[in-house]
């Protein structure tokens, strides 16, 4: 794990530190859409203190999740949230801040695990679980100094794109409350946007971090499938599952990475991590020169019907602007990545989710669930997420052949995608995290790319791309090889530098 401390990031905290004379307006309005290195430098100048910070934020949730447009965005506020602020206050007088996270509020998705509060998965048959233990990412931001203000709200059991679930109800976008935030991390997605803490944790199985950040404005990143530990994150699919932050720019992602990756001798699948990340993802972080980056556009990927390829259009007009700037831009046609993909691309998810929940369930006793079925079968559970799942306990689900043939076939996909870059020496492919805008509440919504990065292993970051005919947030979407963070990184904050997107909801000013 690279942990950022001060020391090794001295001269960019430095640079953030004398641009703070720029940067000394009111509080509230200073801390509004700030990134975390401005908010750190008012931290260590003095003008804020973290208490001052923590309120700030409460003050907002206050006033949008349940009031005004009441985005529903919050599951489990802390409590001593504010202890803690008080607390950190003074270790950075006393002796400094450990990283640029110090006395920063954060949220966290709520399937995982965090000491002290609960952790429900979005179901009400859940309440009252609180595993006196940190999820590996959790405990990480907190010896970094960061201060979980709050669980966020998710898909019940991570199992959708809307973000609804039997423990809150339906959670709405603050750029238009009558559609979805997506989902399965649409909690933690539409609190980011809605300025009610720096950054917040999501995962990603199929798209739960992609999605909410293309329907948020936001930025999220698929790692590699190692990247990072699954350790006490509540499991949707033990092969898929990744858990990383959503954020308001490039620079706080960064920030974020840099100290929740890493080996983790409690997640096997974090082995292959070891030598592949940076000393630091942030202080690595620049832009690419446009004349230098080849990239490939997957025509296939961006829809077909009229609303789509009104989508599509606007995502190419951003790329256009990488091409004003001596981008090389390529349309590409992929039959053998769409072969690789036919048939059944979530059946492996879907198994893993009845083997992985099955053994959650029995490591967790006390949540009164001898099995699977019996969880479904609980009439309290949103009836769409148990329609969805029932179907798992059937005789379909148990082959373990197909289910290798399945798994198998992920190195086939892997392949395709490679080979396809290879052959045009592309630095990275690139499509639309989404095809539509969000959805209204209550509408179906199947216009997801989640496939290519979740079956493949390989890692995509999800970049806002301006907003669409309904006036709601786009995304543009870059795929490339294993381990290959820091470029995506690069290419994104290249991405917001030449075409900043950007803007506050509207409906949470």
């Amino acid at each position: 794990m690279a942990v950022l401390t001060l020391t090794r990031t001295a001269t960019r905290f430095v640079l953030v530190l004398s641009a703070l004379c720029l940067f000394a307006e009111s509080p509230k309005g200073s801390m509004l859409d700030a990134s975390i290195e401005q908010l750190q430098a008012q931290l260590e100048s003095g003008s804020i203190t973290s208490v001052e910070l923590v309120r700030w934020y409460l003050e907002r949730i206050d006033q949008y999740d349940q009031q005004g447009p009441a985005i529903n965005a919050i599951q489990h506020a802390n409590p001593k949230a504010l202890m803690l602020a008080k607390d950190l206050d003074q270790e950075r007088q006393q002796s400094g801040a450990r990283s640029l996270l110090h006395g920063i509020p954060v949220l966290v998705k709520d399937n995982y695990e965090t000491r002290g509060m609960p952790t429900t998965a979005g179901s009400v048959l859940f309440e009252g679980h609180s595993p006196d233990r940190d999820a590996t990412q959790v405990a990480r931001l907190k010896d970094a100094g960061a201060i979980v203000l709050a669980k966020t709200t998710m898909h019940e059991f991570a199992y959708g794109w809307t973000t609804e679930g039997s423990a809150f109800g339906t959670t709405k976008n603050p750029y238009g409350p009558t559609r979805h935030p997506g989902g399965s991390s649409g909690g933690t997605g539409a609190a980011i946007a809605a300025n009610f803490a720096a950054v917040g944790m999501g995962s990603d199985t199929c798209g739960s971090i992609r999605v909410p950040s293309a329907h948020n404005n936001l930025v999220g990143l698929r790692g590699t499938q190692g990247l990072s530990s699954r350790s006490g994150i509540v499991p949707l699919s033990s092969t898929q599952d990744i858990g990383g932050p959503l954020a308001r720019s490039v620079g706080d992602l960064a920030i974020v990475l840099d100290v929740t990756v890493g080996f983790d001798a409690s997640d096997p699948q974090t082995t292959a991590s070891v030598g592949k990340i940076p000393e630091s993802y942030y202080a690595a972080l620049s832009s690419i020169d446009p004349t230098t980056l080849r990239l490939g556009l997957l025509e296939d990927w961006f829809g077909s019907d009229l609303e789509e390829i009104e989508l599509a259009n606007r995502v190419k007009a951003l790329l256009a602007i990488l091409e004003a700037e001596g981008t090389e831009v390529i349309e590409l046609r992929s039959p053998r990545v769409n072969e690789s993909l036919s048939g059944t691309p979530f059946f492996v998810s879907e198994v893993d989710f009845r083997k992985d929940m099955t053994a959650y369930l029995a490591a967790n006793p006390s949540l009164g669930f001898s099995s699977l079925e019996s969880l479904l079968d609980d009439p309290r559970i949103v009836p769409n997420v148990a329609n969805l799942l029932r179907p798992l306990l059937g005789s379909a689900h148990e082959s373990e052949l197909n289910y290798l043939r399945q798994r198998a076939q992920r190195s086939t996909i892997r392949g395709a995608l490679l080979t396809l870059m290879h052959e045009h020496r592309l630095d990275a492919l690139v499509y639309p995290t989404a095809t539509r805008e969000a959805a209204e509440i209550g509408k179906p919504h199947t216009h997801f790319n989640c496939q290519l990065a979740a079956n493949s292993g390989l890692p995509a970051i999800s970049v806002p791309a301006g907003f669409g005919p309904n006036q709601m947030p786009i995304a543009v979407e870059f795929l490339a090889e294993s381990w290959s963070e820091q470029k995506l990184l690069d290419l994104a904050l290249t991405v917001e530098t030449l075409a900043p997107a950007r803007a506050l909801p509207s409906y949470t000013p």
